[in-house]
């Protein structure tokens, strides 16, 4: 019980908590930024543009079939070999937002592939353009249907800043390691304290998604 009181020091759980808003904002920009390229992604896939829909689909299976700690790992160490030299938060935005990217554009792809192409030749029979109908018509409900899987797959982003501890990061889990590093006593407890925070994030992540569900419904 000694334990636990000391690990929860004011010191730690300050220090946890500057680890823990890093890891919100590797999260928050990676997120917006996935959302808007894998979007158009998944877009430009689910338009079925000669050659160009092709080329974006294989680059996505390469990106999906890879490790996430792979890309972080090159991303950080591997650009500055062609002279790019990221600091470490932009290297672990840039990563996370490529990984991510490639998820969301087969969650698009699939979510507009659940619209019955009905929807489409109706709209398109009213005068409208086919990027009227895509934008009024068949992406609002394509959103709708794709919310649980986005939700999942940005909640496992928010887990998967902890591999970025490759590169140094200091978000959530580097500076839970940095204190029970310094005695090996406090390793529970800080554990407890890590899967409280993680949690906290990722529920509150699944409460916003499933407002938002509501008001899309």
């Amino acid at each position: 019980m000694q334990n636990f009181i000391d690990a929860y020091s004011w010191i730690n759980i300050r220090f946890l908590l500057q680890g823990l808003w890093v890891t919100i904002e590797i999260s928050v920009a990676s997120i917006v930024i996935s959302f808007i390229v894998g979007t158009l992604l998944g877009i430009i896939r689910y338009e079925q543009i000669k050659y160009v829909s092709a080329i974006v689909g294989f680059i996505i299976d390469i990106i999906r079939n890879l490790p996430l700690l792979l890309i972080i790992f090159f991303t950080y160490f591997g650009l500055p070999n062609i002279g790019i030299k990221p600091e470490i938060i932009p290297a672990a935005i840039m990563a996370m937002s490529i990984f991510e990217s490639a998820m969301v554009a087969e969650i698009v792809r699939s979510g507009l592939n659940s619209i019955d192409n009905g929807q489409t030749e109706g709209a398109l029979a009213n005068g409208l353009t086919r990027w009227q109908a895509l934008r009024i018509i068949v992406l609002p409900q394509a959103i709708k249907n794709m919310t649980p899987a986005l939700v999942s797959q940005f909640i496992s982003l928010v887990k998967d800043t902890s591999l970025a501890t490759i590169i140094v990061l200091p978000e959530l889990m580097y500076h839970a390691q940095i204190i029970y590093g310094q005695n090996t006593n406090y390793i529970i407890p800080i554990f407890v304290a890590l899967a409280v925070l993680y949690f906290i994030v990722c529920y509150s992540l699944s409460l916003l998604a499933d407002y938002l569900h509501r008001h899309l419904a």
